[in-house]
C-alpha cells in the first residue's frame, strides 16, 4: 500500500513538487514529457484523446489518452515567436523563417533554384523624422562624431533614440505612423507595380501579363520607438518562380520604380483633435542587390539570417513592455455593463482601463509618453477602428511582424507538416523494428478531442525544465568551441 508522503520540512515548493512527481508510477515518463518541450517556458496543457484507425481493417493503429500520464495532463510547446516570451520556441520560429526566406532566394522547398538567378533586392524602408533624437554618428573613418547634444554616446547609451527637446518631438505623428505602417506598406507594393510599368514605358496590364513581382518583409523597431521594414523583392515570370522574368526586368530597373513608390506612397489622415496628417516613408531608404551563388557581400544566407534574426524580435528592442495594457474585462472602457444595463466602474482596473498603471511602467520617460499618446489618441473616436489601448503598448504598432507574397515560397505551416511527417515516419520506423506491420497512411482516419486546461509547468516539472535548458545551452556551446560536432 502507496504511503502518502509527508514533505512538511521541505521548504521549496519546487523541490517538494518534484519529489512528489518522483514518487508517481511513472517519473520517467514526466521527464520525457518535459524534455520532448525542449526548454519551452510556458507549454500548453490539454486535457483530451486521440485515436488512429485504419478505414480499411478498422484495426486501431495509434491510440493516446491524457489520463494516461503520469500528471493526467498532455504539455505541448507554445509555439510563442517572440524572444522575450519562449527563447526555445523563438529558435524554432527563426529556423521556420530562415529557411522561408532562403527558399525564395535560392531554391528548395518546392521552388525552382532558378531564382537564384532572377533580379533581387533587399530594401530597407524608414519612417520619417518627428524630431532630433540622441544619435551616435560615424564619419568615413569609424570615428564617432557629436550628437547634436554635444556628446559622443556610447554604443549602449539609454539616451539613444530619445528626444533631445522631448517638449517638441511629434508624438502624435510617430504613434499614428506606428499605427498605419501595415497600410503604408500595402500602399507600396501598389505603387511599386505602377512605378515599374512607368518607368518601363508599358501599362500596368502589359507588365502584369510578363512579370510578376514576390516578396517578402518583416518589421524592426528602432531605438526612437518606430518601426521600419526590411524586405526581399524578387523579379519572376509571368508563371511565377518556375519562370525567368523578362530581359527587361532588372535589378536597375527595381531601384529606380523602389524610388518612385518610396516618394509616392501615402496615406492622409484627418482629425478634428490633431489635424490632418500625412503618414508616408522617410527619406533614408536602401535597395542592395542579393548577389547569386555567394559571389558578394550580401549573400542569400546573409539575407535570410538577418530576416529570421529580426522576426523573433518584438518591441521590447525599443525599451516597452512585451504584453498588452489594455483591461480585459473592461476591454479598456475602464466601465463594465451591469445586470441593470447601466455603466458599472470596473473593479479590475478601478475605472482606468489599463492592467497596469502606464505611470508604473518599468520604461524610459520617452517609451511612457509614447505609450500615453498612443492610450490618449484610443479615446478619440476617429481612431476607434485603430484599437490603440489594444497596442498601445506596441507604441501603437499593429501590423503583422512578417508576411509575404502568396507566390513568393512556401509557408510556415507546410515547413510545419514537414516535420508532422518525419516524426510520423520516425514512429513507424519503431513499429518496424519492434516487428509490429507497417501501416498505409492514406487509409488511416484520425478522431481526437483536446480541451485546453491552462498554461505553464507544475513546480516540480519547472525544476526539470531548467535542467534541460542548461544541459541545451551547454551543448550549443561545447558546439561553438569545436568539442562537439555541429
Amino acid at each position: 500500500m502507496h504511503r502518502p508522503l509527508d514533505l512538511r520540512h521541505v521548504v521549496s515548493p519546487g523541490l517538494r513538487d518534484l519529489i512528489e512527481l518522483a514518487n508517481t508510477h511513472n517519473f520517467d515518463r514526466v521527464t520525457e514529457q518535459v524534455r520532448n518541450l525542449r526548454g519551452c517556458t510556458s507549454p500548453v496543457n490539454l486535457h483530451g484523446w486521440t485515436v488512429t484507425t485504419d478505414s480499411t481493417t478498422k484495426e486501431v493503429v495509434r491510440s493516446y489518452r491524457s489520463e494516461e500520464e503520469p500528471s493526467g495532463r498532455l504539455l505541448t510547446t507554445c509555439g510563442n515567436r517572440r524572444a522575450s516570451r519562449c527563447p526555445a520556441c523563438s529558435r524554432v520560429y527563426a529556423a521556420d523563417t530562415f529557411h522561408l526566406i532562403k527558399a525564395g532566394l535560392s531554391g528548395g522547398k518546392n521552388v525552382a533554384e532558378t531564382v537564384r538567378d532572377h533580379p533581387r533586392a533587399f530594401v530597407t524602408l524608414t519612417a520619417p523624422s518627428y524630431g532630433p533624437v540622441h544619435n551616435r554618428k560615424t564619419d568615413s573613418t569609424g570615428q564617432t562624431r557629436a550628437c547634436g547634444c554635444g556628446a559622443h554616446h556610447a554604443e549602449g547609451d539609454p539616451a539613444l533614440g530619445t528626444p533631445l527637446d522631448a517638449a517638441t518631438y511629434d508624438y502624435s505623428g510617430a504613434v499614428l505612423w506606428n499605427a498605419h505602417a501595415g497600410q503604408l506598406w500595402a500602399r507600396f507594393t501598389t505603387y511599386l507595380r505602377r512605378a515599374l510599368a512607368e518607368h518601363l514605358g508599358m501599362t500596368q496590364k502589359a507588365l502584369n501579363a510578363a512579370l510578376r513581382v514576390s516578396f517578402a518583409k518583416v518589421a524592426e523597431y528602432q531605438k526612437r520607438g518606430l518601426v521600419h521594414f526590411h524586405a526581399v523583392i524578387r523579379f519572376d515570370g509571368s508563371d511565377g518562380h518556375t519562370t525567368p522574368p523578362p530581359p527587361w526586368a532588372t535589378f536597375d530597373a527595381l531601384q529606380v520604380a523602389v524610388g518612385m513608390a518610396v516618394e509616392r506612397a501615402r496615406l492622409t489622415i484627418e482629425s478634428d483633435a490633431i489635424g490632418e496628417r500625412v503618414i508616408k516613408w522617410g527619406d533614408r531608404f536602401k535597395v542592395d542587390q542579393i548577389s547569386a551563388l555567394g559571389d558578394g557581400e550580401l549573400t542569400d544566407a546573409k539575407v535570410a539570417g538577418y530576416v529570421a534574426k529580426y522576426a523573433t524580435k518584438n518591441a521590447e528592442g525599443a525599451g516597452t513592455v512585451d504584453r498588452t495594457l489594455m483591461c480585459r474585462p473592461c476591454q479598456g472602457r475602464g466601465y463594465v455593463r451591469g445586470p441593470d444595463g447601466f455603466r458599472d466602474l470596473c473593479d479590475d482596473c478601478e475605472g482606468t482601463g489599463q492592467a497596469e498603471p502606464i505611470k508604473a511602467l518599468p520604461v524610459q520617460r520617452h517609451v511612457r509618453q509614447m505609450i500615453r499618446t498612443a492610450w490618449d489618441l484610443g479615446n478619440l473616436p476617429e481612431f476607434a477602428d485603430l484599437k490603440l489601448w489594444k497596442w498601445a503598448h506596441m507604441l501603437g504598432f499593429r501590423g503583422h511582424f512578417s508576411s509575404k507574397s502568396r507566390a513568393y515560397s512556401t509557408t510556415l505551416g507546410a515547413l510545419r507538416d514537414v516535420r508532422r511527417a518525419w516524426r510520423l515516419a520516425q514512429a513507424e520506423a519503431a513499429r518496424a523494428r519492434a516487428g509490429l506491420p507497417t501501416t498505409d497512411e492514406t487509409t488511416l482516419v484520425t478522431a481526437s478531442s483536446w480541451t485546453y486546461l491552462s498554461s505553464g509547468y507544475r513546480p516540480g516539472e519547472e525544476l526539470l525544465a531548467a535542467q534541460v535548458r542548461q544541459d541545451i545551452a551547454h551543448t550549443q556551446r561545447l558546439k561553438q568551441e569545436g568539442l562537439l560536432p555541429a
